[in-house]
């Protein structure tokens, strides 16, 4: 807790994770679900950035994006559901006032730079697709690292912000927040403070690092489309839409249930709802982003049967 001298006045300590407090019958179900999915994202992920840093046909732009995509997942991930796992297993669901800031800190850092992430790489796939001639000069090494760099560099930076004003909070009951995890519309909502600049503050960083992302992104999508339909043959076609459709299906999934989560109004109706789509992109997004590249890319299916020749035969 902060020290009142700092100007927060909070009076609690700790904090409640309600989570799905609501479904004691299905606790150790739960349990089970989740254990197997962190297992998979933990491994999947790890598999994919293992891949990427071993075979050198993976070191290309769009395998360094996707190779910075799973570490973030991975990260992603393990701020939010091996917490989670311990409280559907023992039932202790409190949190401390610094852990819960902790937590919130890292989670939406990992956020938003996977918002910033993901607009790079759609527009490094419009450059491919669109721009060929132009490709390898403006996406060279150094540009590369710069946009990756800048990504999470902005991630971090925002949640700074964020989690700064929030320590500054007064929390003077009720503890109990009404989610999985420590989230910046649940805590603000707890506080004892006027949550309209807060929930101002929150709004204007989801538009310039969600809504402006997903709009950058979907500019990107609509001129690969537009390419895409003046290739004359339809096998380039498929070909050409093959290497970005991936990518697509994880940028609608996240973008998605980001936009709903915070950028509408939570009322009592949505409340439920947004919990279920907060576990959309918590948990199910960093779990299908290794399996829809692996199963979805011949050079990543190549370079694991590649990985597996090599191991069992030497």
């Amino acid at each position: 807790m902060a020290n009142p001298e700092q100007g927060n006045e909070t009076s609690i300590t700790e904090f409640i994770l309600l989570g799905f407090g609501t479904l004691p019958e299905l606790q150790i179900l739960l349990f089970l679900l989740f254990l197997v999915i962190y297992i998979a994202t933990m491994a999947g992920n790890i598999l994919i950035v293992v891949l990427i840093v071993a075979d050198q046909d993976l070191h290309t732009p769009m395998y360094f994006f996707l190779g910075n995509l799973s570490c973030l997942e991975t990260c992603y991930t393990s701020t939010i559901l091996p917490r989670m796992l311990a409280s559907l297993l023992t039932e202790v669901r409190t949190i401390s006032f610094s852990g819960c800031l902790t937590q919130y800190y890292f989670f939406a850092s990992m956020v938003a730079t996977e918002c910033l992430l993901l607009s790079v790489m759609s527009y490094d796939r419009y450059l491919a697709i669109g721009k060929p001639l132009h490709y390898a000069a403006r996406m060279s090494g150094r540009s590369c690292f710069q946009l990756a760099g800048g990504s999470w560099i902005g991630g971090f930076l925002v949640s700074s912000i964020t989690t700064l004003s929030t320590s500054q909070l007064s929390f003077c009951g009720p503890n109990g927040i009404d989610h999985f995890f420590c989230d910046l519309i649940p805590l603000v909502k707890l506080s004892c403070n006027d949550p309209q600049m807060m929930e101002m503050l929150a709004f204007t960083l989801s538009l310039i690092f969600l809504l402006v992302p997903f709009l950058l992104t979907l500019m990107s999508y609509i001129c690969i489309i537009v390419t895409i339909l003046r290739i004359p043959s339809t096998t380039g076609r498929q070909k050409a839409f093959s290497t970005c459709s991936s990518h697509l299906i994880v940028v609608t999934m996240y973008y998605g249930t980001l936009l709903i989560v915070y950028m509408f109004p939570t009322t009592n109706t949505l409340r439920d709802f947004k919990k279920v789509l907060s576990v959309v992109y918590t948990v199910l997004t960093p779990l299908v982003n290794p399996l829809i590249y692996s199963l979805r890319n011949k050079e990543v299916k190549e370079a694991l049967r590649k990985a597996c020749r090599k191991s069992m035969f030497g």
